[in-house]
């Protein structure tokens, strides 16, 4: 069996399950333990899925659709919709900047827009949104910081173990923070795996938590818990989004802003 034929019976096996272990895994393709941990490796530096202690785990991926042999396909990153929506909420977001701040722009289809409006200003971005570089790439007033990692190019984005390590040795103003949904008892979540430990350490790089979530984010999608509305200093959404959540963030003193 030849090496990616191998790889994709794994991410097939974890499609099925949600998880499996070394040992399961080598005994359904015949193949030693140790070939099986290599095949892991691999997978999880392309961000094809999780490393576990003792296996893996694989995003749930909730509007995934599935081509003619049956394997997941992501929805490209220019495919999201809701442009109006985004649009407002950009607008929001960048009027919140301040000169001389240094900024993380979070993976999305939310964030270039803001980067569009940021253009020009005497500020730092650190992003690992390949979307957000390619908007301030040549904006010679913006400090623009663009964090190492693997490259998923349906999303544009980096992940893995080097962003994660480079935002150890941030410290920014503030973070504009992107989410698949908000759960009504105030949970933020995400449906990437590969994702949601970036994010985590951009919270925590960051004195200040913007998160950008509209109405269609409510409750959203996704099982792995981000932070909570609690956590978040301020709240820009949309005027759909439910009042009983939205009063999670009022209730802990976060402010709500919707456009």
């Amino acid at each position: 069996m030849i090496l990616r034929e191998r790889q994709n019976r794994i991410i097939k096996a974890l499609r099925a399950d949600g998880a499996a272990s070394v040992q399961e895994l080598a005994d359904a393709l015949s193949v030693s333990p140790a070939t099986i941990r290599r095949d892991l490796e691999m997978l999880d530096r392309n961000g094809e899925l999780v490393r576990t202690w003792g296996g893996a785990v694989l995003a749930p991926r909730a509007t995934a659709q599935e081509d003619d042999d049956g394997e997941a396909i992501e929805t490209p990153f220019e495919e999201a919709g809701d442009l109006d929506l985004k649009r407002r909420m950009a607008e929001a977001a960048a009027a919140m900047v301040t000169d001389g701040q240094v900024v993380i722009l979070d993976i999305g289809t939310t964030t270039p827009q803001i980067a569009e409006l940021l253009r020009g200003r005497d500020i730092t971005v650190i992003t690992t949104n390949l979307a957000v570089f390619d908007v301030l790439r040549d904006d010679e007033a913006v400090r623009l910081v663009l964090l190492g990692g693997v490259v998923r190019r349906n999303y544009r984005t980096l992940v893995g173990s080097l962003a994660e390590a480079a935002l150890e040795h941030v410290s920014a103003d503030v973070l504009f923070l992107s989410c698949t949904g908000v759960r009504a008892n105030g949970h933020v979540v995400d449906n990437m795996a590969v994702e949601a430990p970036i994010k985590q350490s951009m919270i925590a790089a960051a004195d200040r938590v913007v998160l950008l979530a509209s109405e269609r984010k409510f409750p959203g999608t996704g099982a792995l818990r981000l932070c909570s509305l609690a956590d978040v200093d301020t709240l820009i959404t949309t005027t759909g989004a439910p009042d009983e959540t939205l009063a999670h963030s009022r209730n802990a003193g976060g402010e709500v802003i919707t456009t």
